[in-house]
């Protein structure tokens, strides 16, 4: 169904009103309001918290940089602190380190390297780049409803704007063409319609921390994200060196093992991972702990559908996978980019459809898939990519293009059917599609 600003009632209601209300000020929250706001439409972000604040999720990919780029980012990028990355490397149960996938051994062009982000800076530079864009910005304001009516077109209904209040203001309406949600874990829009689904073989939880005094490795391999097994393969740790000489450390295994059949406080179970750990002998001997330990649990799971008539999910509030690869930002960023030029295409058209907006959903499943392939094959007992590439050492740079993020090519998948002879491989899971509503016919008599 074709939607123009009168068909959609600003000019009869004159309530307050946006081409794109965005739910969330996040990385994928502000990639969204930028570039739909570069192309000339209105957009209002909401977020609830005021930053900067905290959030886990440092560690970039380097395929982040070509939206950097769309959105004019990467200067901003460039002139920061954030420490540089260039590879990634793993340790097996016995602390054996591997050697460094260099990134730019695939690719030597700039856009190989990349960046381990302080959270809190990061996203506060992200959120003002979009308001710097032309987006509207409200912070410390609660969406307390998303508005939906039937769909005259699908069997999922159409959003029509949000019920939003500010600090210290009484609620107000706000009507909206499209509603994004970019609200992260919270997954506004998909629990409300319940679309999401969480991955029965990946119940994962993560307990982590920030700390001081860590060792690096030093030149261009001090700046490496660590992928460490436990002793017992019950778990991994991941050790990204952060700004300030501050790395974040964290450790991930099944929810049973980490949380609920576990005693102790978090404080606690981080400790006693940290020593049921080898490839962190040595790492840690001086290491104070300088933040709050966090817990999270039962974090990958996807959304059957990306959009509906007037809506749509990116980032986490669409799926999250298991942070063994250091994904989440990358596909927030890659999500929200795919989505705001389907958005921007969409408003351009007057066709905000479900089919219209869900035009961008199957590209990004199916990277995710890949992605997703590489977590199941790491997960599996007895295997390593140490191992992996001593049996296949043509497939090193497919193994690296996923560790960048260059998962959007079907020819990426080609390293699945060696993977598959030393691991099982699991099935995709595609996108639902928009189910059209069946009208009544009406016989004249």
């Amino acid at each position: 169904m074709n939607t123009t600003k009168a068909e959609f009632g600003e000019a009869e209601t004159g309530r307050e009103s946006y081409d794109c209300v965005v739910i969330g000020g996040g990385p994928a929250g502000s990639t969204v309001a930028t570039l739909i706001a570069k192309a000339g439409h209105s957009v209002l972000v909401v977020e609830r918290a005021k930053f900067p604040r905290f959030h886990i999720g440092e560690s970039l990919l380097p395929e982040t940089y070509w939206v950097f780029e769309k959105m004019g980012m990467l200067d901003k990028m460039k002139n920061s602190n954030f420490v540089k990355k260039y590879s990634v490397q793993f340790a097996s149960p016995g602390g054996r380190i591997s050697a460094p996938f260099y990134f730019d051994e695939r690719d030597p062009r700039e856009c190989s390297q990349t960046w381990q982000v302080e959270r809190a800076k990061f996203d506060d530079m992200m959120l003002n780049h979009a308001a710097e864009t032309g987006a509207t910005v409200w912070q410390e304001t609660n969406v307390t409803e998303v508005l939906f009516e039937p769909s005259e077109t699908d069997d999922l209904p159409r959003a029509t704007g949000v019920i939003v209040q500010r600090k210290g203001e009484e609620p107000r309406r706000i009507d909206a063409r499209v509603v994004v949600d970019a609200t992260g874990t919270t997954a506004l829009i998909s629990k409300k319609l319940n679309i999401r689904k969480v991955d029965p073989q990946l119940r994962k939880a993560a307990v982590f921390s920030h700390f001081k005094n860590c060792a690096r490795d030093p030149g261009k391999n001090g700046g490496a994200t660590l992928v460490l097994a436990t002793k017992a393969t019950d778990g991994w740790f991941w050790y990204i060196p952060l700004a300030d000489d501050v790395t974040s450390v964290g450790v991930v295994g099944d929810v049973g093992r980490l949380i609920t059949n576990r005693t102790g406080t978090p404080e606690e179970i981080l400790q006693e991972e940290i020593a049921n750990c080898a490839g962190l002998n040595g790492k840690m001997t001086n290491a104070t702990r300088c933040g709050p330990v966090h817990v999270l649990n039962d974090f990958s799971y996807r959304a059957n559908r990306c959009a509906g008539e007037g809506w749509v999910l990116v980032g986490d509030a669409f799926g999250f996978l298991d942070p063994m690869y250091s994904s989440g930002v990358f596909l927030a960023l890659k999500s929200a980019q795919m989505a705001a030029d389907t958005i921007n295409e969409a408003l351009a058209a007057g066709d905000l459809s479900a089919a219209s907006l869900s035009r961008w959903g199957d590209p990004l499943s199916e990277g995710m898939q890949t992605i997703r392939k590489l977590v199941y094959a790491f997960y599996t007992p007895g295997f390593s990519f140490g191992k992996f590439i001593r049996a296949y050492p043509d497939r090193v740079h497919d193994v690296t293009a996923v560790l960048v993020g260059d998962v959007f090519r079907p020819e990426v998948n080609d390293v699945f059917t060696p993977l598959g002879t030393m691991v099982p491989v699991p099935p995709s899971i595609p996108l639902e599609k928009p189910k059209a509503v069946e009208k009544e016919t009406v016989n004249a008599g």
